[in-house]
């Protein structure tokens, strides 16, 4: 088969590698412009594109994959399929219409559930324990096309929003060339989503990682789990901003504690009130400065049993 390959992010990269290993032709790639990023905005390529350096291959950048001169280098490749992961840009009937035989996208749920842009946080955030992968047979509607081939995967208890990234990344691009074998071989079956099942997973924002402390342990410890690197789970302390990179649950008695109440602060951790249960900080970031276990927090910051974070 002679594919497309429209990616950006880190997760697009086991898939376009996986591609690249297999028997079908990959003609180009098609990913994002290079922008700045960092805290001294040096300007970045994307991770699709830093993945093929020094490899022959046709790589096309723009913020406009919809556009005029777009459509037509698209259509001169004369390709049979375009196959999309964590590519960043809705693509309209005029791209999907090129292909000879249609559009794939990877998508890090199980769908109908989590469409949109972050589900993989999404389902760390609300505590599932099961996730999935998912090639769907693109149309116009946003994550809304007919499901191809789905695969299970296990959330742990241990994983992040990074973790499960990674895990996902790899099965979904074991998936996706099983999924083009089946075109190939003309073996494929479609599936239509159910949209009354749908859930959605919206962009996240800087200020979704506000800690609400009147919350219990286990949903906050999932809230941290689920918004690494970024935006990253955060609270206040005398006004200054504090990221909460890990955590962990402990079984103590909060009641009568406000939530937020710092109720002990040594080397082990800082033992922080919920509604039920304590959540224990054990790395974490004060606004500025550079991430650093509890212990090492406290030996430069006064902070003891009675203190507040909101």
């Amino acid at each position: 088969m002679k594919i497309i390959f429209f990616g950006t992010s880190e997760f697009a990269v086991a898939s376009l590698k996986r591609i690249m290993k297999s028997n079908h032709e990959l003609l180009a790639v098609v990913t994002q412009p290079d922008r700045r990023s960092g805290r001294r905005l040096k300007v970045t390529p994307p991770p699709v594109k830093e993945a093929l350096n020094g490899k022959d291959m046709p790589v096309h950048q723009s913020d406009n994959v919809s556009s005029v001169d777009m459509v037509k280098t698209l259509k001169s490749y004369k390709a049979d399929l375009f196959v999309v992961v964590s590519f960043g840009q809705i693509l309209k009937k005029n791209i999907l219409n090129i292909p000879k035989k249609f559009c794939i996208n990877l998508h890090a749920s199980l769908l109908p559930k989590y469409r949109g842009a972050a589900p993989i946080n999404y389902a760390v955030i609300s505590g599932d324990t099961i996730t999935g992968v998912t090639t769907m047979k693109m149309n116009a509607a946003m994550d809304g096309g007919d499901i191809i081939e789905q695969r299970e995967v296990e959330i742990k208890d241990t994983d992040t929003s990074e973790t499960l990234d990674k895990r996902l990344s790899e099965i979904g691009a074991e998936l996706l060339v099983e999924t083009i074998d089946l075109v190939e071989k003309g073996k494929v079956r479609f599936t239509r989503q159910d949209a009354n099942d749908a859930t959605y997973a919206s962009k996240l924002r800087k200020e979704d990682g506000l800690i609400d402390w009147s919350l219990d342990a286990r949903s906050i410890q999932n809230h941290v789990r689920g918004l690494l690197p970024w935006p990253c789970a955060y609270t206040h302390w005398k006004k200054r901003l504090i990221k909460i990179w890990a955590s962990d649950i402990k079984d103590v008695d909060t009641k009568g504690v406000s939530g937020g109440t710092i109720m002990k602060a040594d080397k082990e951790g800082i033992i922080v009130a919920t509604c039920k249960e304590s959540l224990v900080i054990k790395i974490l970031q004060l606004e500025g400065g550079k991430r650093l276990t509890a212990d090492a927090f406290l030996r430069g910051h006064k902070l003891a049993a009675g203190d507040r974070f909101n």
